[in-house]
């Protein structure tokens, strides 16, 4: 049976008077390609064989035309073992950034390959295989990343410091911040109508001015150490000081500092400054 004209090139270049399929020739090739996926594996099997140089440097192809331009730094790993290979064995057709293609079109545009000769690939094969330890090689990447992302202890301490502030510094500014609203607290104190306690544990001082406000206003509240310096700096001012256990914890529980007293503590706290209106007449 006769031969393709594929299978007569082949034998003409092993050597051989005919080729069937299926056969393993050893054939002398006129030129080998290879890619930045596929020359790396080859170039670290040529460096376990410990010989020098190639076997014809104008005779070999290599394509920058899957990593180039870089993604990561495995991709540019596989290019600069490819360049560096071109370069050590100076080889002719090299391909790299700015002269590079897509290496199945590159061939015929560079006259490196013409109409009639037979050329064979193992794409399928290898991509296949590369597939493999591609994403193999993508969860281990992904894992990897993971690990680095997370943060020990310390780490959180200071991402929060960096986004939310120190902890410390801003509790040493509240810190300040709730002294000097207590200072202009007892500043007012001595504007007060009247004090009213529970007589040790609260006291609320109250300022009643009809032409600017249309109820009492609690200038100051404080407990415990507070309320202690809220009666003293009364007794200081000559400020009535009255003992009213409900009325001192509803006005603590319920009205801020600065705001009028609600509708349902008009009635008592009226009697109270009625009372503190007679006394200093």
């Amino acid at each position: 049976m006769g031969m393709t004209m594929t299978q007569k090139i082949l034998a003409a270049h092993a050597g051989l008077p005919s080729v069937s399929a299926g056969q393993l020739i050893e054939a002398d090739l006129d030129l080998v390609l290879g890619n930045d996926i596929t020359s790396p594996v080859a170039i670290h099997e040529i460096g376990k064989m410990n010989v020098e140089g190639v076997f014809h440097k104008d005779k070999i192809a290599l394509v920058m035309d899957h990593f180039a331009p870089n993604k990561d730094i495995k991709s540019a790993e596989h290019c600069k073992c490819v360049r560096e290979f071109a370069c050590k064995n100076d080889i002719t057709n090299y391909f790299d950034v700015g002269e590079m293609g897509i290496e199945h079109a590159l061939l015929p545009e560079k006259g490196l390959t013409v109409a009639g000769d037979v050329i064979i690939g193992a794409g399928l094969k290898i991509s296949l295989v590369y597939l493999v330890v591609g994403i193999a090689d993508f969860i281990y990447q992904k894992y990897r990343f993971n690990e680095e992302m997370k943060m020990t202890k310390q780490e959180v301490k200071d991402e929060y410091k960096n986004t939310e502030g120190n902890p410390e510094v801003k509790g040493r500014q509240r810190q300040r911040m709730r002294e000097a609203s207590r200072r202009r607290m007892m500043q007012d104190v001595p504007k007060a109508d009247v004090v009213i306690t529970n007589p040790t544990h609260l006291a609320v001082a109250i300022k009643y001015e009809p032409e600017v406000h249309k109820a009492p206003v609690v200038l100051a509240k404080g407990e415990d150490y507070l309320a202690q310096k809220i009666r003293e700096a009364a007794r200081e001012n000559h400020i009535e000081i009255v003992e009213n256990k409900p009325l001192a914890r509803m006005l603590y529980a319920n009205v801020e500092i600065g705001n009028e007293i609600p509708p349902e503590l008009y009635q008592a706290v009226a009697e109270i400054l009625a009372m503190v209106y007679n006394m200093r007449q």
